[in-house]
């Protein structure tokens, strides 16, 4: 599979709405997460300023371009995430920040003469990093966390990489943040790790700003791992087409996934499902009282109930829903309904 097959347009989601987005170290507005952001939300408006090489330039100018543009939603990375933080008052979603720029500066060969990895506007391609600039960097990234509130605790999504080699900040971020998570991939984010998890993240954001209210699913865990009673070496990889269910759903509904034990459950989800699972498991003996509106389970082995589930319960292994490519089947008849 390719990059490019990975990325999808969602022409409703964020229409009409301005995304900021603010790029990384030695990086410019025309980077590729910026073309990402462009293609996948064609309906929306994406400002992605070329940010000045010092640090209290750049922070003045994004503090400009908020007054000036009101965005629904900022995204930084890597540095960006260091600045988008600082940006109080606003939705905004950072993705692995360098919380302590000026170490990771030091760290990584970030000094002396710097290329720029993307063209920028006002065509300079280099730069010069010297002892001066990097404590500019450390006084401004000291600045994190000032003046935080508890309602912009709750605007603020914290995204980590965890094969992220260059950045380690969730410890510091999370302390500070209740909405931090990991997602699979790297320190730069790719057409994959982007589609995969930070295109829900958006979708969340987006849909409480609207008051959007989806129709509700509720997946039994035990529809989702091949068989723990088999000898099979693969027994508890994800079952066929399952992630692929999950990636599709996510888009026209509310998905929760059921269990009844919550240690081995999370760390699972975490690995074979990633951002769509976090904070989206509910560990019930009783799936009976959940309230909703799809319940795709196990009959055989799923959590035991002790009354009916009052909406739609999709018996998975059944003649009807055999497999997981059967449900894809059911829910694109369906058109989100």
């Amino acid at each position: 599979m390719t990059e490019k097959s990975y990325i999808k347009q969602f022409p409703d989601l964020m229409a009409g709405k301005t995304i900021l987005y603010v790029h990384g170290f030695a990086s410019s507005g025309q980077s590729g997460t910026v073309t990402r952001l462009r293609t996948v939300f064609p309906q929306a408006k994406v400002v992605a300023p070329d940010l000045p090489v010092h640090p209290t330039e750049a922070l003045a100018l994004l503090h400009e371009v908020c007054q000036k543009e009101h965005p629904d939603l900022i995204i930084g990375t890597s540095m960006g995430g260091m600045y988008a933080e600082q940006l109080r008052g606003f939705d905004r979603i950072c993705v692995n920040p360098a919380l302590v720029i000026a170490d990771t500066m030091k760290a990584h060969g970030m000094m002396g003469t710097q290329q720029f990895q993307n063209p920028r506007l006002d065509g300079i391609q280099e730069f010069y990093v010297d002892k001066t600039m990097v404590k500019e960097y450390r006084e401004v990234s000291e600045q994190r966390f000032v003046g935080l509130t508890d309602d912009d605790c709750l605007r603020v999504y914290g995204l980590f990489g965890d094969e992220d080699n260059v950045v380690d900040t969730f410890g510091m971020f999370s302390e500070h943040y209740p909405q931090v998570t990991y997602f699979h991939g790297e320190h730069r984010l790719n057409d994959r790790s982007f589609m995969h998890s930070v295109v829900p993240v958006i979708r969340w954001v987006d849909d409480r700003q609207q008051q959007r209210e989806r129709p509700i699913i509720y997946i039994g865990v035990e529809t989702m791992i091949a068989s723990h009673e088999t000898k099979d070496k693969n027994q508890n990889m994800p079952v066929s087409s399952v992630q692929k269910a999950v990636r599709q759903l996510i888009e026209y509904y509310q998905v929760y996934f059921v269990a009844e034990e919550e240690t081995a459950t999370v760390s699972w989800l975490a690995k074979y499902i990633g951002v769509p699972a976090w904070h989206h498991l509910i560990i019930t003996h009783r799936r009976d009282l959940l309230y909703g509106d799809y319940l795709i389970e196990n009959k055989e082995t799923g959590g035991k109930k002790q009354g009916a589930f009052l909406a739609t319960v999709i018996d998975y292994g059944s003649d009807t829903f055999k497999t997981w490519e059967n449900i894809i089947d059911y829910f694109e008849k369906l058109g989100g309904q």
